[in-house]
């Protein structure tokens, strides 16, 4: 038997890595010699492993977002129950995830060349279940890259259809796109496809053929607040208004955006760790000099009372006495005179 454990939260390199074992593995009939498991039908994996593939030597079973490597939360009573519970208690009585820990460790002579069995999931815990794939297979975790990984990985697609990606340029990619793989990935592909062999990628191709992200589009009309560059910032909010951005999202986005501002003025002041401050990831931790450049833009009253000012106008949207548009536009020319 073949089992494995393939989880974490980037999920491309994580699909990328289960279809290079599908390939492998060779034809894939479903319901057949390939069955798919989830949260809904859990319960019957263990029928599904002592069922032999019919016209076929191997089964694959995928395993995906079962719940089965959730972290369990006891209460007092369950703890106490769980202790006095004896050895020689019944199968039928056992938690699933122990069911098929204990199956999969008993059985794993008769399954060795017969089962492929593969666990896909966004976390897991390190259970019973996690220990025993550990034991008898591999365990994988796929976290979110951090920068250079990002930077590094985009720059090796890009040389492989001999398309130039600069590390400055690269970085801004990620900076407007985000730092999901996938992402990332669609919007490289339609630069290489855009400049074709032998093309070099710049800033100006990904301004002109990329969708940023509306994080990315807030920190530019940030800049030109900062700037009191009036005419620009009006032009980003306007911009994100044509391309249907719900304008609630908008004043959430730009509200949390200060919000991260402020505390930076207020972790700077206190001689805080600023990363840590803001709770960022830490394949989000090239955004600090980002933020702390902004913050410069501003005091750290101006940045209280800003923030102050998308409450109110929240409140005031939510009874009918003003339009999110009309009101956003009020604060941002307020901020930008000078």
């Amino acid at each position: 038997m073949s089992v494995c454990l393939l989880y974490g939260e980037e999920t491309y390199l994580l699909e990328t890595r289960l279809k290079k074992m599908k390939k492998e593995f060779g034809q894939l009939l479903q319901g057949i010699n390939y069955i798919q498991i989830d949260e809904n039908n859990v319960e019957r994996l263990i029928s599904d492993l002592e069922t032999p593939a019919f016209g076929f030597s191997k089964k694959m079973i995928v395993a995906k977002n079962t719940g089965l490597f959730k972290k369990e939360k006891k209460t007092a009573s369950k703890a106490k129950t769980d202790a006095k519970k004896k050895k020689t208690a019944l199968e039928e009585k056992l938690p699933l995830t122990e069911k098929i820990a204990n199956y999969l460790q008993e059985n794993q002579q008769e399954l060795q060349n017969s089962i492929e069995l593969i666990f896909v999931e966004q976390e897991a815990d390190k259970n019973i279940l996690y220990q025993t794939i550990e034991k008898l297979g591999e365990v994988k975790e796929f976290p979110l890259l951090k920068l250079p990984e990002l930077i590094s990985n985009l720059e090796k697609v890009c040389m492989a259809y001999q398309v130039t990606l600069e590390d400055s340029n690269a970085r801004y990619l990620v900076e407007c796109c985000g730092t999901s793989m996938q992402d990332l990935m669609n919007e490289t592909r339609k630069l290489i496809e855009y400049k074709g062999t032998g093309g070099n990628i710049t800033k100006q191709d990904i301004d002109q053929l990329c969708i940023k992200q509306i994080q990315a589009i807030i920190f530019d009309l940030t800049d030109n607040l900062g700037k009191k560059e009036i005419r620009k910032a009006l032009e980003v909010l306007n911009g994100l208004i044509a391309n249907k951005e719900p304008i609630q999202k908008i004043l959430i986005t730009l509200y949390n955006h200060f919000k991260k501002l402020y505390i930076v003025k207020i972790a700077t002041k206190n001689g805080e760790d600023v990363a840590k401050s803001m709770n960022l990831k830490p394949n989000q931790l090239f955004l600090v000099s980002k933020y702390k450049m902004q913050a410069n833009y501003f005091e750290t009253e101006e940045l209280r009372k800003i923030l102050e000012e998308l409450i109110q106008l929240d409140a005031k949207n939510k009874v009918g006495l003003i339009d999110l548009e009309i009101g956003l536009e009020a604060i941002l020319c307020k901020y930008c005179s000078k």
